[in-house]
């Protein structure tokens, strides 16, 4: 399987190397708008995000993933490209523990050391970083990013493009509307509006969104 890499900052290192350990798939490109060239060196593709059509017509098996920390970037991304499903791939790393039940959508990555609980729903191009947990019939919408060490107990639901910072926990029944943003180590107790950001603990609301951080 050829996979292209699209956006090269430290984020796509760490997909990167989720990839090197799946049987037969290697990295054959990646995108960046810091490249306005097509380059070839050293059996690496290099190119604008744009060159995605040239990688479409060239290979048969491609596929991509988005590896962009920002989640509303990322969902620019997928929405300029406006590819079918099928063309991204969901990666999970070898060491995350994940219940039978749970469901995962396309272009979605779940790094190393994560464990995700029964019937719990994650959406497409969500990120799951390393060493966090998702309880028990969690909903994660479609873009969100759930940084490493963060909590998510029993029948939380996260909505699109929310960020939860590194170490936050949230307990359970607990809503966190779109595009929200949760601060490092913050402990949400109630439901947080959409385009807020909450911090502390308990967490307290202090401004806008994830649109307002990036």
């Amino acid at each position: 399987m050829n996979i292209a890499i699209i956006g090269q900052g430290g984020h796509s290192k760490v997909v990167r190397d989720i990839i090197r350990y799946k049987d037969e798939a290697q990295v054959i490109a990646y995108l960046d708008d810091k490249y306005e060239e097509h380059i070839f060196q050293d059996d690496i593709f290099y190119g604008p995000i744009t060159a995605y059509t040239f990688l479409v017509n060239k290979y048969d098996d491609i596929k991509f993933v988005v590896a962009i920390g920002k989640n509303e970037l990322r969902k620019k991304v997928v929405n300029d490209l406006n590819l079918e499903d099928y063309f991204y791939i969901t990666l999970i790393h070898p060491s995350a523990i994940l219940s039978p039940s749970v469901r995962i959508g396309k272009g979605t990555v779940i790094m190393a050391n994560t464990v995700i609980n029964s019937d719990t729903v994650i959406g497409n191009h969500v990120i799951i970083n390393t060493g966090s947990i998702v309880e028990h019939d969690n909903i994660v919408s479609d873009f969100s990013h759930v940084s490493p060490n963060a909590a998510l107990t029993g029948n939380v639901h996260i909505g699109e493009g929310v960020h939860i910072g590194a170490g936050a926990t949230v307990i359970p029944n607990v809503r966190i509307n779109d595009w929200s943003a949760i601060g490092a180590g913050a402990t949400v107790i109630h439901s947080i509006p959409a385009n807020t950001t909450a911090v502390g603990v308990p967490a307290k609301l202090v401004g806008g969104g994830t649109h307002a951080k990036e």
